[in-house]
């Protein structure tokens, strides 16, 4: 994984929709540092809030990751929709 692609485009994703980093912060019961330290590189982003990310951004995990370039979500599972 390339952690400068997930960086930006944790970074880029929050700045489309004109939030802070609080905002994101508080979204996911978080202190704003500890965002940060997601932003910068500095840590990994736990399982839960990336799902969490993605799902609020309405993209992928391997959106996040920098494993694909689709920024468009995935269909939802069926095994979800029960």
């Amino acid at each position: 994984m390339n952690e400068d692609i997930r960086c930006e485009r944790l970074k880029g994703l929050r700045e489309d929709r004109d939030l802070l980093q609080k905002d994101i912060a508080k979204f996911l019961n978080i202190t704003q540092v500890a965002y940060s330290c997601y932003e910068i590189g500095r840590r990994q982003i736990p399982i839960e809030a990336l799902i969490k990310l993605a799902n609020f951004y309405n993209t992928s995990t391997d959106y996040i990751l920098g494993l694909t370039d689709v920024r468009k979500a995935y269909p939802k599972s069926i095994l979800n929709q029960k």
